[in-house]
């Protein structure tokens, strides 16, 4: 018990399906400490080895137990549902301590579109839906704080994770349609056990400041993913539609998805953080995921 104690302190916070992952990588050397909104979700935090508190990022008070509780932090909450800014960040970055060391995951989609061009990190932000604005105002707010607070930041821009219980079954069961071809749109992916360990990487390897791409080596279109989702699962290959047939079916939001197109590298997460993917290839990786039990 003794030795637990001993153990520099790390705060997961937004400990999700990313987080879990991430928790066998990191309990080992940290005391991990867990924030959840959910109460429900104590014992499940508990059981993967992690001291679950409840706290939201929503409300400010309720974060004031975990002032100065950790100088290592993981970030991985998502911004509020509306609004152009990240109010969460801000409230936490008012309780953590001076001189801490963060990685924040954040999303590809500050990118905005690129049309199919290959990019890096040295890419500017260009947002182009209110989500990717949110993401935006959040790297702003923790780049300021990090520089004020003598603070280690490290951004991870993850684009489509992906995982056996995160596949688009249901999409695909329903029917729902894909782009033509010519119309279709460049996308990017990253399976959640590989972004959990890039994740534990940064945390210890990271330079100050640093953006890091999370992505795999693939490089397909989104109707390719969805066809080889279909393929490794046994089922039905989306209709493909033109554009603006398609827009008539789909959500707003889900054609905001198709309607931003890049190819991401990945070299830094492998040259800085030596970074060696157990997914690089999306067909393989859904292949062992049907036949998963």
């Amino acid at each position: 018990m003794k030795q637990t104690f001993n153990k520099p302190r790390l705060l997961i916070i937004g400990c999700g399906d990313v987080g879990l992952r991430l928790l066998p990588l990191v309990r080992e050397r940290f005391r991990v400490f867990a924030v959840t909104s959910s109460p429900d979700r104590c014992g499940e935090l508990r059981a993967a080895g992690a001291v679950p508190i409840v706290a939201d990022l929503d409300h400010r008070a309720s974060l004031a137990r975990l002032k100065g509780l950790a100088h290592h932090i993981v970030h991985l909450a998502p911004p509020p549902g509306r609004g152009a800014l990240d109010q969460r960040s801000r409230n936490l970055t008012a309780i953590l301590p001076d001189g801490a060391r963060l990685v924040y995951v954040s999303t590809s989609g500050v990118y905005g579109d690129c049309q199919g061009q290959q990019i890096d990190e040295t890419q500017p932000v260009a947002p182009k839906n209110a989500r990717a604005v949110r993401r935006v105002d959040a790297e702003r707010v923790l780049r300021q704080w990090a520089r004020g607070s003598g603070s280690r930041l490290a951004i991870v821009r993850a684009p489509g994770i992906y995982a056996r219980e995160r596949l688009p079954l249901e999409r695909l069961r329903l029917g729902t349609p894909a782009l033509l071809a010519e119309d279709d749109v460049f996308t990017n992916h990253i399976h959640a056990d590989d972004l959990a360990r890039i994740v534990a990487l940064a945390l210890m390897r990271a330079l100050p400041g640093r953006v890091y791409n999370a992505v795999d080596d693939s490089e397909m279109r989104m109707a390719e993913y969805f066809d080889a989702v279909a393929d490794a699962f046994d089922l039905s290959r989306p209709p493909r539609l033109p554009r603006a047939e398609l827009a008539q079916q789909v959500s707003p939001q889900l054609m905001t998805f198709m309607s931003e197109s890049r190819r991401i590298g990945n070299g830094r997460i492998k040259r800085e953080l030596g970074v060696r993917l157990r997914y690089p290839q999306i067909a393989p990786a859904l292949t062992a995921l049907a036949n998963t039990n």
